[in-house]
């Protein structure tokens, strides 16, 4: 299934440094740097939750943005770390021809290998699918942010963006660093002025007051990307905290790591696949990112999604109530806890580590 190709934008008017530091601002308004194409089109909430025919892989609105993309994200990081090209390129192929359109990315993915490896796969293959990467510039300027774009640009091959989002906002200062005159949220206007990139968001796994504290600037986001999982309700939960925020404004909320961050819980016996991403699907989000390493995970996955049908609230409350006593202290969520999880290799190149 193709997903709704697009051309790059036109790009929103440009900005005074007045205006900009004004909408960064608690006091400003979401709307006031809204390009053409950013809240437009709206679509309620509620919208993102809904799917196609069974049989098919569900698609859902990417919040107020107009687009709709695959409930299944395919992730980057994971699929990088194959060692032959050819059987990587060969399994998004698969993927993109089993139905799913949104591919997820970052700049520093495996050393820069997973946007290159997926340039060479989308030749030819580019309009079939919204493609996502990431700045990694850790609270570097937006010259370090910008520069990383246009490496980003080159190693996917691609002339623009679907989506580019800022990595990792997981330190307490990180929302003052990135939303500084000069930070990361500047580079991301600038470069949907330019017409890089479509739409804009943040991703973060360390603490829900840290999105929070991102999300209350106001800045124009249109995506945010979070964990969500059977764990999380219980400890330092972003679905009690956040979800609510973004789904409020009509920003799309990705979800990640809903196998917490690793198959552990799977191995104990605590959930099974389908269990912890139909939990997640069946929460208000608009499409759950997926480390797919393998043509046995992508069957999986591609099988879950063609069945799903949403959890009752009465069955995710049970859900929760089942793995409490293990989601405590966060013992399989140590993404917000530890650096476990944290990516070193842009903290490395630029002095951070």
């Amino acid at each position: 299934m193709a997903s709704e190709p697009a051309p790059p934008p036109d790009g929103a008017p440009a900005l005074t440094r007045r205006q900009l530091l004004k909408t960064l601002g608690v006091a400003g308004s979401i709307l006031a740097l809204e390009g053409p194409r950013g809240f437009a089109e709206s679509a309620a909430p509620e919208a993102s939750v809904t799917d196609g025919a069974a049989g098919e892989m569900p698609m859902r609105a990417l919040g107020r943005t107009g687009v709709r993309v695959s409930a299944l994200c395919f992730g980057g990081a994971h699929w990088g770390r194959l060692q032959s090209d050819a059987e990587a390129i060969r399994l998004l192929h698969e993927a993109v021809d089993g139905g799913i359109t949104f591919l997820d990315n970052a700049w520093e993915y495996n050393g820069g290998r997973s946007e290159e490896l997926m340039g060479r796969a989308l030749q030819g293959r580019r309009q079939q699918v919204f493609l996502m990467t990431k700045v990694c510039s850790h609270g570097r300027d937006k010259r370090v942010a910008l520069q990383q774009l246009d490496e980003s640009l080159r190693r996917l091959k691609t002339d623009y963006l679907d989506l580019w989002q800022i990595h990792e906002v997981i330190y307490d200062d990180d929302p003052d660093r990135h939303m500084a005159p000069g930070g990361a949220v500047e580079a991301l206007l600038e470069a949907r002025r330019q017409g890089k990139v479509r739409f804009i968001g943040f991703t973060g796994h360390k603490h829900p007051r840290i999105h929070l504290n991102m999300l209350a600037r106001e800045a124009p986001f249109d995506t945010c990307q979070m964990p969500l999982n059977v764990f999380d309700g219980t400890y330092r939960s972003f679905e009690q905290e956040v979800l609510p925020v973004v789904n409020r404004r009509g920003i799309a909320a990705l979800a990640m790591k809903s196998l917490s961050g690793n198959a552990e819980p799977v191995k104990q016996g605590l959930v099974s696949p389908e269990e912890a991403l139909r939990y997640v699907l069946s929460l208000p989000v608009a499409s759950v990112v997926s480390g797919i390493d393998s043509r046995e995970v992508l069957k999986q996955n591609l099988s879950i999604l063609r069945r799903f049908t949403p959890m009752t609230a009465a069955e995710m409350q049970a859900v929760r109530t089942r793995v409490a006593v293990f989601a405590r202290e966060g013992r399989f969520e140590l993404f917000k806890s530890s650096d476990h999880y944290d990516g070193r290799i842009g903290r490395e190149q630029h002095g951070l580590s």
